[in-house]
């Protein structure tokens, strides 16, 4: 089984952000963290801070059999990622290592969400691997 983990702006800085939010590991750790908990699955991780980097990815990249993204800040605003995102057809999922609506308000919307098959929020790095459960029993 293979899965694409797909992080947005600002989640390579985890470990050095507000770790209330964001919890204390480094996105490495977190990546190692999900290989080690689901060894039978072949991740694939892509970060990055750029909205079209992203775009093009969910647009031309299909070698998965599910995929989970954390598109940070840009669930907040980004409709040209969330259209991109809209179109994949193999199982995917949000997941926020926050809760959003806890937070500022302007955070409180997400666009993914109504798209989703699976959405998880507010569990810091076990958001990710309650997200990839669940993903893993759509297949």
């Amino acid at each position: 089984m293979k899965a694409l983990i797909i992080n947005g702006p600002n989640l390579n800085m985890l470990g050095k952000r507000n770790q209330t939010h964001y919890g204390s590991l480094t996105l490495s750790e977190l990546n190692e963290l999900i290989k080690k908990t689901y060894p039978s699955i072949d991740f694939e991780f892509v970060q990055s801070n750029s909205e079209s980097v992203l775009i093009d990815l969910l647009q031309t990249n299909d070698n998965y059999d599910f995929m989970l993204m954390n598109p940070g800040a840009f669930a907040h605003y980004s409709i040209a990622l969330r259209d991109a995102f809209e179109i994949v057809t193999k199982p995917k999922g949000i997941c926020h290592l926050s809760d959003i609506r806890l937070r500022e308000e302007f955070r409180h919307i997400d666009l993914f969400e109504a798209l989703a098959d699976v959405y998880v929020k507010g569990l810091k790095e076990q958001s990710y691997l309650q997200a990839i459960e669940m993903l893993t029993k759509k297949i």
